[in-house]
């Protein structure tokens, strides 16, 4: 099982007092060696960890390993779909928790990320678009995802009416708000569901790590699921580049991640294909 057996920040921690005293080293012995004093500089043949900003881009989980993480999410009316939906888009999290049901088309099977969360100190949590022209995108889905977000959509329709759970109605008649999030914030005890309200980033991030390490995924962060995903459409042959444009990243900057995961990769398949049958895994079909 793919899991880790230290935490991001020890690894960070452990990278950074490495990396110093390489640096430490490498100056002190090529001083010498520009001084005649040593032939050599051996530190020039020693691999350096990587950086804090990309020590964890190893962490990937298998099919099995994926699935057994998303179903066993299962009863968690709060994590299960969101978690579900990133295993199958590879969509960064702010991302995910900006998209508005204008952005889900069933009938297209598609997905648009439009704007992305963005937690600042002066005005607290707000929109903003993507950084770059890749991160706006639509992104193809799958016939698993696309019923399990429009099973959801039909739960907030039947908020939004006051229907019960059951009852036999045409919910295509139950408009949404034009800013309702796919994901909302749950409301507190005796408050109202506020369909435009966004969850808190950090805390989903807290509430995913704790399910996760229940789950006996110690050290696995939500953010690897966009790498796992990604690692394994590339895993089964789909090209970098389509991808890349997937997840809304360089082409170039994924091989060098997808590289540091010495994952092996298989025959070439169609990406429609090769999502549908990455989500019937996931989903257990």
């Amino acid at each position: 099982m793919a899991k880790a057996l230290i935490s991001k920040a020890d690894l960070e921690r452990i990278a950074l007092q490495d990396n110093h005293v390489h640096r430490c080293f490498n100056s002190s012995l090529s001083t010498a060696e520009r001084k005649g004093i040593i032939a050599s500089n051996p530190m020039a043949r020693i691999e350096q960890l990587p950086s804090a900003g990309e020590s964890d881009h190893g962490l990937a989980l298998d099919e099995a390993d994926l699935k057994s993480l998303v179903t066993g999410l299962k009863p968690s009316a709060t994590m299960y779909v969101p978690v579900a939906v990133d295993a199958s888009t590879g969509v960064r999290r702010n991302e995910l928790l900006a998209f508005r049901w204008a952005d889900f088309s069933d009938g297209a099977k598609t997905l648009k990320v439009e704007r992305a969360l963005e937690i600042t100190k002066k005005f607290g949590l707000r929109y903003k678009p993507p950084k770059t022209w890749r991160g706006k995108r639509t992104i193809a889905l799958d016939d698993c995802t696309v019923a399990l977000l429009v099973a959801e959509r039909e739960k907030h329709q039947r908020i939004m009416a006051g229907i019960p759970d059951g009852a036999e109605v045409d919910l295509t008649l139950v408009k949404l708000p034009d800013d309702a999030l796919i994901f909302p914030a749950r409301p507190g005890a005796g408050q109202d569901f506020d369909f435009a309200k966004p969850r808190d980033p950090s805390g989903f991030s807290k509430a995913f790590r704790r399910a996760a390490d229940a789950l006996g995924f110690a050290g696995f962060e939500f953010h690897h699921l966009r790498g796992t995903h990604a690692t394994l459409l590339l895993d089964k042959g789909v090209p970098v580049h389509t991808v890349a444009e997937r997840i809304g990243d360089d082409p170039a900057v994924l091989l060098r991640n997808y590289a540091k995961r010495k994952r092996k990769q298989t025959a070439d398949t169609s990406v429609a294909t090769v999502i549908n049958d990455l989500s019937a895994g996931i989903f257990g079909s």
